[in-house]
């Protein structure tokens, strides 16, 4: 392994315990999308603290911040996008079978708590780096509001934030050691509100004008629209609001769509069907329809050239090394699950199904996903379509649990999850020092990213009108 990856190496083991403190607190005090107000201020103080540069706000987000620190003229500027928020109803203890710390409160079942912490560490470590080497360059760190609502790096993406960067560099917790090579779903985040005219639902209903009625007339409209759409499509949605009493003609209901397909163009002409099936149903209903739009996603555009060397990279640092209590944790945690959930799971991954109760990886994967698009959506993509990204996961959950669960919250606070977090951070680190120091290994990337964008420019898909919502 080359002298400068062990120096970086090195300089995250013996300060781990920093960015371990950072991620718990974090995971103690979970917030949702939007409310990251704790987790916000706890990343940014601790970045100014160690000589960035912080700039609030960003895209008018009250949770979203950067933070900079440039050495000398001329160099790259890397970028690494964090995330902080939580889940609701995924509240857990640190233990192996489900048990809220609060019930139906929030968690971290996702891992933002390490996710943004180990990009934070990443920065804070190429800052040192270029500080010890007198190389010059920019790091920044991205703190990014609601990813799990796509409400943060559109609004951010549409300021500006990410329009210079050289490259941008980002990681998720997950089951494996590996790197992504594949999509997303694009996807729009919109409520539709209708307003019609209470009565009493016995004695004169004639009078009334159903808002609730507006409501699931859309729904039967886009259930038939589902027939005409591509197949990876998809939309859901629920009903935020169907009134207040069976005996009352709702004036008012609401109901929220997610409309995702794989590409971006494929998204913005399905939404204009599902409007025009919104606006039928206020006709039919002779209500008035309100459109509230949330957020906007593209597809991810992952950049092979950097997921080429972030997998050389995981390949090199080799496995995270458990200890017997932790694969012993991870199996309970596991079995938590029925067995058919969790060969789904390891199918869906391209796992080997015979290492279902292993509880941990014992090995790092090859890349298994490129040409495919994940079932999923993420505002990463927006940044993937102004600068060069692409992205990897390290071992911080239990192999085949699902994503979103309580077992992901139980691990996430604790060893297990630390040790994927500082890995992490260290695959991080050792990429955006090879992009630093070899010119040529940028300039392929940048290449790539300007053939793959060619014709095709990125156009904010959140409306100009459109700010971000309040909470």
């Amino acid at each position: 392994m080359a002298t400068v990856y062990r120096e970086l190496e090195e300089w995250l083991d013996e300060r781990q315990n920093r960015f371990i403190a950072i991620s718990d607190e974090i995971w103690a005090n979970p917030e949702l999308a939007l409310a990251e107000f704790k987790a916000c201020q706890l990343q940014a103080d601790s970045l100014a603290e160690d000589g960035f540069t912080i700039t609030r706000n960003v895209g008018g987000l009250p949770t979203a911040f950067m933070a900079e620190y440039t050495q000398g003229e001329g160099g790259p500027k890397i970028g690494f996008p964090g995330e902080y928020d939580a889940l609701p109803g995924l509240s857990q203890k640190k233990v192996a079978v489900q048990d809220p710390l609060v019930a139906d409160g929030p968690g971290h079942g996702c891992g933002h708590n390490m996710l943004g912490t180990a990009s934070l560490a990443a920065a804070v470590t190429i800052k040192a780096w270029l500080q010890h080497t007198g190389k010059a360059g920019t790091v920044r760190y991205y703190g990014c509001p609601a990813e799990e609502t796509g409400e943060g790096k559109g609004f951010m993406a549409r300021a500006g934030a990410f329009d210079d960067l050289d490259a941008a560099l980002t990681w998720h917790p997950g089951a494996v050691n590996t790197a992504s090579a594949g999509s997303s779903l694009a996807v729009n985040n919109i409520k539709y509100r209708f307003k019609g005219r209470t009565a009493h639902a016995a004695a004169n209903p004639e009078t009334g004008r159903s808002a609730l009625d507006a409501v699931e007339l859309m729904s039967v409209g886009v259930n038939y629209l589902r027939e005409h759409m591509p197949d990876a499509a998809r939309i859901h949605y629920v009903i935020t609001n169907g009134g207040g009493a069976p005996n009352v003609v709702p004036d008012e209901a609401e109901v929220w769509y997610f409309i995702r397909s794989p590409e971006r163009y494929q998204v913005d002409e399905l939404t204009v069907r599902v409007r025009n099936i919104a606006e039928g149903a206020a006709l039919m209903t002779e209500t008035k329809l309100t459109e509230v739009f949330l957020a906007g996603s593209y597809n991810m555009l992952s950049n092979q050239v950097l997921a080429e060397r972030m997998q050389a990279v995981i390949d090199e640092l080799g496995p995270i090394e458990f200890d017997a209590a932790e694969l012993e944790y991870a199996k309970q945690v596991a079995a938590a699950f029925p067995e058919s959930l969790r060969v789904g799971m390891m199918k869906a991954f391209k796992l080997p199904v015979d290492l279902i109760d292993a509880g941990l990886p014992d090995r790092t994967y090859p890349i298994s996903d490129r040409g495919e698009t994940m079932p999923g959506s993420t505002d990463v993509s927006d940044v993937s379509w102004n600068t060069p990204t692409a992205q990897f996961t390290t071992t911080t959950f239990p192999l085949a649990t699902p994503g979103h669960s309580w077992a992901n919250t139980s691990t996430g606070g604790m060893s297990i999850g630390h040790k994927g977090m500082i890995h992490a951070a260290k695959v991080l680190s050792i990429v955006a020092s090879d992009l630093i120091e070899q010119p040529d290994l940028l300039a392929a990337a940048r290449a790539e990213f300007e053939e793959s964008t060619r014709g095709r420019p990125y156009v904010c898909p959140i409306p100009a009108d459109v700010q971000p919502r309040q909470v």
